[in-house]
């Protein structure tokens, strides 16, 4: 890994550590510390940093802003797990398991009170541009989420609502920390866009590669239960697939399947990637993974920014789209 990258992480961990969020009732402000000190990739803020490096040379001066996204990421979580009802996080009890739920809903919500005043030290000529476009992005993002929600009681859903789903709940916050260090930048609209573009498509295309990891995946190197999906019936782009493909003794195996009350849990796995896999469901899915990166990569060669610059950030997001858990 480039050094440069490695020095963006350490500004990004000691900028999370800086934080303090606020003091008192300890109880409200205790959990956001807690979820951001729990670690992850990071990748939110590092693309920020990369996106303005394309156009300035500092890109340390703007590390707080960076992790305002980082900081917006976690909020959403620290939702996302109450809906979810997820007793984990990155291995670690999740804030209303360790906590409660009310404090966990408190916390979200000065949470994101915190990313606000986190941007308020913006140039003012950029700030009422960042916030806007942060707006945007925040809404859809919850858009996203209930869209979700309503899948998962909703008997068919296409590929297109699925597509525009996984655009808004996880893609356009990628563009958005793009298009955040381009703004900061002084880049010009048309990087601006592009760059979110960019963020887009490769936020839709790690959503699908999640979606087929979960199915496929090296149980070693995955981190968690491989066939989760499967097992929750959850309507991922392989189960939406081989809803649409699926004929004859295929079609009738599958609805057993996913109507089944009691069953082996790897047993279930077992015999719906059997099927996906009499269907082709793996290359389709990997076909459509690459369509959106390539779709990414063309908007990047688009980009005027410093050829260093530009090759750090294919680098990054090259080794994001080669892994495997």
């Amino acid at each position: 890994m480039p050094s440069s990258i490695t020095r963006y992480q350490q500004w990004i961990e000691q900028e999370i550590k800086k934080q303090q969020y606020g003091k008192a009732p300890v109880s409200l402000y205790e959990p956001i510390r807690y979820l951001m000190g729990l670690g992850g990739k990071r990748l939110r803020p590092m693309l920020t940093m990369l996106a303005y490096g394309l156009y300035k040379p500092d890109p340390k001066n703007i590390v707080r802003y960076a992790v305002a996204v980082e900081a917006f990421h976690n909020f959403t979580l620290m939702h996302d797990d109450i809906m979810d009802k997820a007793p984990l996080r990155r291995g670690k009890a999740t804030v209303h398991k360790k906590w409660n739920v009310n404090t966990a809903i408190l916390s979200g919500d000065v949470m994101l009170v915190k990313v606000y005043e986190m941007f308020l030290s913006v140039e003012s000529d950029k700030l009422k541009r960042i916030l806007k476009a942060f707006n945007t992005c925040a809404a859809e993002v919850c858009e996203g989420q209930q869209w979700d929600m309503e899948f998962e009681t909703k008997p068919t859903v296409t590929e297109d609502q699925y597509l525009n789903m996984i655009r808004l709940k996880t893609a356009v916050l990628l563009g958005f920390s793009l298009e955040l260090g381009a703004i900061l930048a002084g880049a010009d609209e048309k990087e601006c866009r592009a760059l979110r573009q960019f963020g887009t498509n490769i936020g839709i295309g790690f959503q699908l590669k999640d979606d087929l990891l979960d199915a496929y995946a090296d149980p070693k190197k995955f981190g968690k239960q491989v066939g989760g999906d499967i097992l929750s019936n959850k309507k991922t782009f392989l189960l939406i697939k081989a809803l649409e493909n699926a004929k004859g003794k295929h079609k009738t195996e599958l609805q057993q399947w996913l109507q089944a009350k009691k069953f082996k849990k790897n047993d279930k796995i077992a015999a719906v990637k059997s099927i996906y896999d009499a269907l082709d469901i793996r290359v389709l899915t990997e076909r459509k993974v690459n369509q959106y990166f390539r779709k990414g990569f063309t908007q990047l060669k688009a980009l005027q920014g410093s050829p260093e610059a530009l090759q750090r950030l294919n680098t990054f997001t090259e080794a994001l789209i080669g892994r495997q858990s």
